[in-house]
């Protein structure tokens, strides 16, 4: 079996296995993704611990239990253990229901949609930066209320000491991360389903016939 992160996080049986090797090529890119991500070249613009930090958050706001998030708070704890502890609380606090947000463009008003906007508090920009404080409120509102984006919100990035490279690549992790967390729920229900097994015994009965 492939040794990859979403192996890792899933936990992954043969059963699983062959499930992924079904699609090589999303599972290759995923795992180029995370490489690109979390093992970069340069970390000039997003450093290695504002990268893990952001990513126990975003997968932080569906909830501790949630294996992703499980895995990537400890990943920030062991990176930046201080900072973690604020950001993880934080993000337990900040989950909601969403996507949520209100459409700018016409006839679409009907769908527009209340909950809560993340703004850090004093106390949370004084603990982990002001520049961390508005990646994690840029990241609740990418996750939660992505129709609301708008030039206004990339200005408060760069007021808070994040270049446009950073800016890009901090888009890039929210939206892999998101990606990464669906496929990892979705192998977890397979498996908790016992769908798996059935899978597996239909490839082996096309093998047969083959």
């Amino acid at each position: 079996m492939t040794d990859d992160i979403v192996d890792t996080i899933a936990e992954v049986t043969p059963e699983l296995d062959a499930l992924r090797r079904r699609r090589p090529v999303t599972r290759e890119q995923l795992q180029a993704s995370f490489d690109a991500l979390f093992r970069p070249v340069s970390t000039e613009h997003v450093s290695r611990a504002e990268r893990e930090l952001v990513a126990a958050f975003a997968t932080g706001l569906a909830g501790a239990a949630d294996p992703t998030a499980a895995f990537y708070a400890a990943r920030a704890q062991e990176v930046d253990p201080q900072r973690a502890a604020v950001v993880i609380a934080e993000a337990a606090a900040a989950a909601t229901a969403g996507p949520f947000g209100t459409y700018t463009e016409l006839g679409l008003q009907a769908e527009n949609a209340d909950g809560v906007r993340y703004v850090p508090s004093e106390t949370v920009i004084a603990a982990v930066g002001e520049r961390l404080a508005a990646a994690l409120a840029h990241t609740h509102l990418l996750v939660f209320r992505p129709r609301e984006a708008s030039v206004a919100d990339l200005g408060r990035l760069l007021d808070a000491g994040w270049s446009t490279d950073g800016i890009v690549t901090l888009s890039q992790l929210v939206s892999f991360l998101a990606f990464q967390q669906r496929v990892v729920t979705g192998l977890g229900v397979l498996a908790a389903a016992g769908l798996t097994s059935e899978i597996s015994d239909s490839d082996d009965s096309e093998e047969e016939a083959a």
